[in-house]
């Protein structure tokens, strides 16, 4: 994991104000990377011990994955990748986040999908994305669809929480087939 707390003290430490003339363009930081380095530094002091951040460029706080090993429940054993990417509309807007991992899940569809409030726009029920959220509630919410989120109420694949209903033993034996072929 690239540990960006060096990355981010080195581009603190090189600030000695604005630059005159035409240049001045060419070193201007979008609002969007100025709130990513701070909330990557928080991100990193208070990430989940089953959450891995991977950042593969170190110039590109707004594009990175997420790696969730849940050490509990239904999907115990499998390591998912989620990719995140976070629009230069940030913090206005919510981060785009799909799913790598092919999972059977009521929250996440095949095609990598999520139904997650937070992630959402304009929420109904008053849980969608505000300004005031940051990427650690990003990251405690996708580790929380393993756990406490986990919901067969209100799915996105309708599939996934209809085969939990009829026969919970099978679900179950169908999510670690899963994990077996996809998730390690």
């Amino acid at each position: 994991m690239l540990t960006l707390a060096s990355k981010l003290k080195r581009d603190d430490g090189g600030k000695t104000g604005r630059a005159s003339g035409a240049s001045d363009s060419t070193h201007r930081v979008s609002i969007r990377d100025r709130l990513l380095t701070k909330e990557v530094a928080e991100l990193e002091a208070n990430l989940p011990s089953t959450c891995k951040a991977n950042f593969p460029d170190e110039d590109k706080l707004h594009h990175f994955q997420l790696a969730v090993s849940p050490d509990e429940g239904y999907y115990q054993s499998g390591k998912f990748q989620f990719e995140i990417d976070v629009p230069e509309a940030y913090n206005m807007v919510p981060p785009k986040v799909r799913c790598l991992t092919r999972i059977w899940h009521p929250n996440i569809t095949e095609n990598g999908e999520i139904c997650l409030s937070l992630l959402r726009e304009h929420s109904i029920d008053g849980t969608g994305w505000a300004p005031t959220r940051t990427l650690k509630d990003v990251v405690w919410g996708l580790n929380s669809l393993f756990t406490d989120l986990l919901n067969f109420d209100d799915p996105l694949n309708i599939d996934a929480a209809e085969h939990h209903l009829r026969d919970k033993e099978d679900f179950r034996n169908k999510v670690q087939d899963y994990i077996k072929h996809y998730a390690r």
